[in-house]
Order: structure tokens, then C-alpha cells, then sequence
């Protein structure tokens, strides 16, 4: 018997954009939309497509309207989608003759990014994988971080054909998300793994996701996006840390600046230190090898 698939689609106050995903699963069995309480036209933009409609609050935690849609799911197979992403001819070619195979209860789906206009090869944002494709009844999202995977009960494997996540738009978008959806999160996991903030982590925190997204993921090759895109996460970082220390009643704590010097030179000695990494990978030998001793000295004083 062939198999059939459900589209669950979360939204909330895209109307906007909502008819660009939508169009792109007109091929799915079934599409559902849950819809957060929208205050635009979300809804009548999704009734144009489907008429499971289902109107939910607008939880903080996203991930609890992402799992009320697969509970109204009838299909053999749950493709999830947010509201600003779309599904390839390709990839919907390869996802229908995927679920007839009864080898796997989940697929991975390297997801592209569009992040200010462009395609962002480098960093968090690619390949990106994400688990949206699993069969009914065997996957749900845990409920407590809005960027966890999936969970599935049984085997899962890849899928080569990418879908596109059309991510921030704008700055303004980025730092709206930021303060209101992630980083909020962010700290409630922090806090509930039982973790304490210390006063260096006002350095240590933007610093590593800097060098980290920048140079050991290779930001630098998406030019100025990759660069702004490793400061934007860095600052990201940062607010982190201080909504941390607010929870902390902003404890007026005494840093010498002593302490602050060595903080600032352990910042100094990193950078330089992938900085010469990077300039390994790219320079020929016998060059190179000067990088690396130069590397070794870095590291080692």
C-alpha cells in the first residue's frame, strides 16, 4: 500500500510569507496548519490551501504547537515545517519515494540558509541538518529548548536534496528573535543544568562563539555576511551572559583589572592562534610551516 505523508506547518503573524511554504507542499497528502492566535491574515492566507486550520496559543515554547499539529496528522509520514521554509521539486521527489521504504522512522534534511539576501555556506548554518521527516506516531519535540531536534523512536539516516529556510531578513528580525524567542531559552537551560555564571564569562562567552563560528567554522569564507553574521552571534553570546547576570540580581562584583588583563590576553593569544590556523590552510609549504611554529609559540607561551 503506498504510503502518504502530512505537511504540519506552525504560524504565527506570516501572512506574508506563509503562501510561498504552503505552495511548495501542494504535492503532500494532507497540509495542517497550526496557527498561533495570528493577528494578520495567517489563517485565511492557510485556508486557501487546506482546511485544517487549528487555532492554538501563541506559546513561548514553539515546540508545544509544533507537536499539537502531529497529533492532527493522519498521514503515514510527518514532514515539519516552520513558516519561512520551502521544499524543492527535488527534495519533494526524493521525500515521496523515501517514506515507501519501511527501513528508517526518520530522515535528516540539510537545510539551507538565506540569511540577508544570501545563500550562508559556512558557521551554524550549514549543512545544518535538521530531523523534520519521521513516521507518524514516532517522533515528537522534547519541550524544553525551541532549538532541539526532533526526538524519534528507532533508526534514522540522510536525505541528500536540501530545503530552504529563508532565516533573517533583517537585522531588526535578528535582534527581535534574539531578545524574544532565543535567548531567553538560552538561560532557562543554562540555569536549569545547574551551571553559575562567573564574572569572566562577560569575555569568555562572546569571544569563544567568535573565533569559534568565524574561524574553526570558516565564517570568514562567506566575506562580509560570514563576518557580521560571527559578531551578530558573539553579541548574542554576550546578551546571554548578561540576562544571566540579571537573573544574578546584577551582583556588584569586584573584578581587578588585573584580572581583566589576563582575561584580555588569554582573548589576544586565541585569536592569534586561529588566526595562524587559518592562514595554515591556505598557505603552501614551506611557508606553512613557519604558521605552525609560529602556532606552537603561540600556544605554548
Amino acid at each position: 500500500m503506498k504510503k502518504t505523508i502530512s505537511v504540519v506547518i506552525t504560524a504565527f503573524n506570516v501572512g506574508k510569507t506563509l503562501e510561498r511554504t504552503l505552495k511548495s507542499v501542494t504535492w503532500a497528502d494532507e497540509i495542517i496548519v497550526t496557527d498561533g492566535s495570528s493577528t494578520d491574515n495567517t489563517a485565511s492566507v492557510a485556508r486557501k490551501f487546506t482546511k485544517k486550520v487549528f487555532t492554538q496559543p501563541n506559546y513561548p515554547m514553539l515546540n508545544k504547537n509544533k507537536n499539537y499539529g502531529f497529533t492532527k496528522a493522519t498521514g503515514d509520514w510527518i514532514l515539519c515545517l516552520d513558516s519561512d521554509e520551502e521544499i524543492p521539486a527535488e527534495l519533494a521527489k526524493e521525500i515521496r519515494q523515501k517514506i515507501q521504504s519501511d527501513n528508517t522512522v526518520g530522515y535528516w534534511i540539510p537545510r539551507k540558509n538565506i540569511i540577508f539576501g544570501k545563500w550562508i555556506k559556512h558557521g551554524l548554518w550549514w549543512p545544518d541538518r535538521q530531523l523534520r521527516l519521521f513516521q507518524r506516531g514516532k517522533g515528537k519535540y522534547p519541550e524544553k529548548h525551541v532549538h532541539e531536534y526532533i526526538s524519534v523512536e528507532g533508526p534514522t539516516t540522510d536525505l541528500s536534496n536540501v530545503y530552504v529556510h529563508y532565516n533573517y531578513e533583517s537585522i531588526d528580525m535578528y535582534l527581535w528573535k534574539m531578545q524574544h524567542i532565543y535567548t531567553g531559552s538560552e538561560v532557562e537551560n543554562f540555569i536549569a543544568a545547574g551551571n553559575v555564571v562567573r564574572w569572566y564569562d562577560a569575555i569568555r562567552f562572546p569571544v569563544s562563539d567568535f573565533l569559534k563560528i568565524y574561524f574553526a567554522q570558516e565564517g570568514y569564507k562567506d566575506g562580509l555576511h560570514g563576518l557580521v553574521l560571527s559578531i551578530l552571534q558573539a553579541f548574542y553570546s554576550f546578551i546571554v551572559f548578561a540576562k544571566l547576570w540579571e537573573r544574578q540580581k546584577f551582583d556588584d562584583i569586584d573584578v581587578p583589572l588585573s584580572a581583566s588583563v589576563t582575561e584580555l590576553k588569554a582573548v589576544v593569544r586565541d585569536t592569534r592562534y586561529w588566526i595562524l590556523t587559518s592562514k595554515i590552510k591556505h598557505t603552501a609549504f614551506p611557508r606553512s610551516l613557519w604558521y605552525r611554529i609560529l602556532r606552537r609559540l603561540t600556544t605554548s607561551s
